[in-house]
């Protein structure tokens, strides 16, 4: 990479060195004593249960060593490639031929200029934790760390299920579609593995009325996996009634959804039938002009499995999805070309819920949004559907993708507080694909200690300790650990 490739000050190139004002010490955002005594006592060792993520079952069952830094840090990582492209970085060393230690350097060359971005802290975190390197990520520097942590990659303690165990994780909920054999979360269930890695139901693709030729795939493709032709929408829920019942038998107790917002439609136009027949015969005439019409059928039909089966269901709610067709085009989706999108969304919604709350057919349900801006309506709507018997059951899901930064976390955990009770949250979630995105859990306990901290020391909140911790280990791990069924 040619010096000039960052478009960044001369000046600005100098390697910083570790300041002396608790970056990155063991109290490192914990800003008031109560907030230290709330961490270190009660938060800093509880297990984690990642209910939520993207990370591989099959690096799991197989549990091989990884390559290099580049290949469990790098790879896959759109956060980190959506700095590098605001850089100006030439793609080569993004998604590129480039070799793993030139994009390495690039990365670590870039490290200083992501300052007031989360990835600055998440990077050292992560070098940290697990792999002992304290000094800031620079340039100058990258080729030492680079060999530090690839000589450490290679012990079995860096493995995919090495790295889980350290990391104190007791749960990982997958994200798989129907169509997955799960003979990956087989051999994991078969083996001596001590943590649980469960599928999690995602059918979004049966959704996409649409979709043409990649629909059509697709529903072959689920007719294969079920036994069940899919004819008509009845065989099409009934190959989808199959997968969940499969699922299920293979220890799935959680469905996800990501949806630019709720579909929903209260009256038949009496024609799905025949679209849907006229699209299995390759005419998507009308296919957008019911869309919505079929994605609430169906997403009302797979609720109530849901429900029967005592599951819970997630919505994440808000993405605008592949806004540079060009470059989707050249790298494929989930490449970084996602944004947060200003969908309406309370209106559906609450229809929607309305709806299987008549039938008493409401699940347990995870309510997630993109857009902050739409915080105090999620907030607000999990309230309008609780019910007794289940704390908290209906949850304003913590802050995600966009919003699982410091300001992300702590406005969506002071709305909650405001419009519901914060003391039944189910907490954080990775929502990743890397092995070394545990420390966001970390990120996410100092943030609450310090929030409570502050409460404490500044007359908000009586000083009992004891309660308060406990309320923080409710939060960190046990509601979620009750909440769930696994």
């Amino acid at each position: 990479m040619n010096e000039n490739d960052l478009i960044v000050p001369a000046a600005a190139e100098r390697r910083y060195s570790q300041p002396k004002n608790g970056f990155m010490s063991e109290d490192f955002l914990l800003q008031t004593e109560t907030a230290k005594l709330l961490y270190h006592e009660y938060a800093r060792e509880l297990p984690i249960i990642d209910y939520h993520c993207h990370l591989s079952p099959k690096a799991i069952a197989e549990n091989k060593p990884f390559k290099n830094m580049t290949d469990i840090w790098l790879a896959g990582d759109h956060y980190k490639w959506r700095a590098l492209r605001t850089l100006g970085i030439e793609e080569k060393y993004i998604t590129g031929d480039a070799t793993d230690e030139e994009k390495f350097t690039t990365w670590a060359k870039a490290v200083p200029y992501t300052m007031r971005n989360p990835l600055y802290h998440w990077t050292h975190m992560e070098l940290k934790n697990p792999f002992g390197v304290t000094e800031l990520l620079t340039e100058e520097n990258a080729s030492e760390v680079y060999a530090h942590c690839n000589d450490l990659l290679q012990k079995p303690e860096f493995t995919p299920r090495g790295l889980l165990q350290h990391f104190g994780v007791e749960m990982v909920g997958t994200t798989d579609d129907p169509t997955d054999n799960l003979e990956y979360h087989q051999q994991i269930a078969a083996s001596d593995f001590n943590i649980k890695v469960l599928p999690s139901f995602r059918p979004d693709k049966a959704l996409n009325l649409a979709g043409g030729e990649a629909f059509r795939a697709y529903l072959q493709k689920l007719s294969e996996a079920s036994g069940v032709a899919v004819s008509n929408i009845d065989t099409l829920l009934e190959a989808l009634q199959q997968r969940v019942d499969f699922f299920h038998a293979n220890g799935c107790r959680v469905s996800d959804h990501g949806l630019s917002f709720m579909p929903y439609s209260s009256t038949s136009s009496g024609k799905l039938e025949e679209v849907f027949a006229a699209v299995l015969d390759g005419n998507d005439q009308e296919a957008a002009a019911h869309e919505q019409e079929f994605a609430s059928l169906l997403l009302m039909e797979l609720c109530r499995m849901y429900h029967e089966r005592g599951w819970v269901q997630q919505f994440h709610l808000g993405a605008l999805r592949n806004s540079n067709t060009r470059m989707l085009e050249i790298n494929g989706p989930d490449t970084g070309y996602d944004s947060i999108g200003d969908f309406p969304q309370a209106t559906n919604m609450a229809a929607f819920f309305n709806a299987l709350e008549k039938e008493d057919k409401l699940t347990k349900t995870v309510i997630y949004n993109l857009n902050p801006a739409d915080n105090a309506a999620f907030a607000a709507m999990a309230g309008n559907f609780q019910s007794a018997g289940t704390k908290g059951k209906i949850q304003f899901g913590s802050g995600w993708w966009f919003l699982d930064q410091l300001d992300g976390m702590k406005e969506q955990m002071n709305t909650l507080s405001n419009m519901g009770l914060i003391s039944c949250f189910i907490g954080m979630l990775t929502d990743s694909r890397s092995f070394l995105s545990y420390p966001r859990h970390e990120y996410f306990r100092r943030l609450l200690c310090n929030m409570f901290g502050d409460d404490v020391e500044q007359g908000l909140l009586p000083a009992d300790i004891p309660w308060i911790g406990k309320m923080v280990q409710d939060i960190c791990y046990y509601n979620a650990r009750n909440y769930f069924t696994f």
